[in-house]
């Protein structure tokens, strides 16, 4: 990227503007709140950051400030302010990218399609050169990557915040069969990644398990088999509780104990009483 900053501030006219063929972001439809909110907020107060843009054969192309533009399009404006800079199609994807990121403007699915394309469509450069153009670290870029990997049911609660990143890093290394599982059980429960973690070590034979067997009982089985991972999700959710037991006043921490320890032993119970019922469909 260039390093002295030889560009031109003016105003265009929009009809001489179209969008990047490498967009980092999706479109934003023109009758989504955010879309309604970001006309509200150009209308009062002006474009206060003119669009980034570059010279195109027959025109000019956006560089930076799409839903900016499109916004000022749809209000019928004739001329835009544009910062006018003349880059490569490389330099350009970065600077897309560059902005997005300290505007923290895209969802982590976004951002990680964005990564791909640089990495492996466009083979702009490994992740070291991306993680070095964006100022992210390698382990970042990577990480971020590792979500395309999780089923399109993870990737929209991702998307729509219902999941955290990290919390959904902990899906991508396991089976597929299982994500869409699990997944529930995290959002419906709000696990933690200390408990995702527990959970994934002391329980990994019960999760491979969570696959449709072929016999008649199958659909009976999955569903002791849910029951008994829910159980043990509640003992991981006791376990913790018991941890934060010791934190409160020495009055309490006795009885808070014993009582969450009767909980641990009610849950294990409960378990195996699952595990016997389990047999009878087995057999």
């Amino acid at each position: 990227m260039e390093v002295v900053d030889s560009s031109i501030v003016e105003p265009i006219e929009i009809r001489m503007i179209r969008p990047s063929n490498f967009q980092v972001r999706y479109k934003l439809p023109s009758n989504s709140p955010e879309f309604s909110n970001l006309k509200s907020s150009i209308k009062e107060h002006g474009l206060l950051q003119p669009i980034v843009i570059r010279p195109i054969d027959h025109g000019f192309e956006i560089v930076a400030g799409h839903r900016r533009f499109t916004a000022c399009k749809s209000m019928r404006w004739r001329f835009i302010p544009c910062r006018i800079r003349d880059l490569s199609d490389k330099q350009a994807y970065e600077i897309q990218l560059t902005e997005n990121i300290q505007r923290k403007s895209m969802d982590p699915i976004e951002e990680a399609e964005a990564y791909q394309r640089y990495v492996n469509e466009f083979g702009w450069g490994g992740v070291n050169d991306l993680s070095q153009k964006i100022g992210k670290s390698q382990e970042y870029v990577s990480h971020r990557m590792q979500l395309l990997k999780l089923p399109g049911v993870v990737k929209d609660k991702l998307t729509h915040s219902d999941l955290s990143v990290s919390q959904a890093l902990e899906l991508t290394n396991i089976g597929d069969s299982l994500k869409d599982e699990l997944v529930n059980e995290i959002v419906d429960n709000k696990l933690t990644v200390k408990q995702i973690r527990v959970m994934k070590k002391n329980f990994k034979s019960e999760l491979n398990q969570f696959k449709s067997s072929s016999n008649k009982n199958s659909k009976s089985i999955n569903i002791i088999k849910k029951s008994n991972l829910a159980l043990k999700i509640t003992l991981s959710r006791i376990d913790d509780l018991i941890e934060d037991a010791h934190n409160i006043e020495a009055k309490q921490r006795v009885d808070m104990i014993k009582f969450l320890m009767n909980l641990r032993l009610k849950t294990h119970s409960m378990i195996d009483e699952t595990i016997k019922f389990k047999k009878t469909f087995s057999n």
